[in-house]
């Protein structure tokens, strides 16, 4: 299954200009269809809905150790893919929903901070840059803004699944 990122989809508007009643729908549309694979896999979790920074996002908590299974980073993106296109088939328009699967991405954000610790280090203490390994765009917007909030520079360099942030002096 190829990969692709938001910056390579079709030029369909941004969600940041839907309105708060597209986004919502966006999210029960995604919920339904989560919760359908959570049924389909014989799976328990609570899903929940929120919206904000013009995207939809769905959570899904509980389930025990059944639902630990989906929360692997490839695994979460992997059903956030699918979520899209099924939101987007109903929609006709692409959507950039974020899926949480029992706090995978707040988990993965804390490794991304501890990634950027680790090359500011490097840079402070004398390297002109540091290549951060592949990640989806989503998890690149979290880096590049805690990069930037820090007063350093970063910029994606690669294509597709090989695509990854080097870290500079700003």
């Amino acid at each position: 299954m190829s990969s692709m990122s938001d910056e390579q989809r079709s030029p369909a508007p941004e969600s940041a200009d839907l309105t708060l009643e597209e986004l919502e729908a966006d999210g029960d549309l995604a919920a339904d269809y989560v919760e359908g694979l959570l049924d389909i896999a014989d799976l328990d979790g609570d899903i929940d809905i929120d919206v904000a920074n013009g995207r939809a996002y769905v959570s899904v908590t509980g389930g025990g150790a059944g639902l630990d299974h989906l929360a692997a980073p490839e695994t979460v993106q992997a059903l956030q893919d699918l979520t899209r296109l099924a939101v987007q088939a109903k929609t006709g328009r692409f959507s950039r929903l974020i899926i949480d699967i029992g706090g995978s991405r707040d988990a993965r954000a804390a490794e991304l901070k501890g990634m950027v610790d680790a090359a500011v280090a490097q840079i402070a203490a004398g390297r002109e840059s540091v290549e951060l390994e592949p990640m989806s765009s989503y998890e690149r917007k979290l880096v590049h803004d805690d990069v930037a909030e820090r007063g350093y520079f970063s910029e994606s360099r690669g294509e597709g699944r090989d695509r990854r942030l080097v870290i500079t002096r700003a």
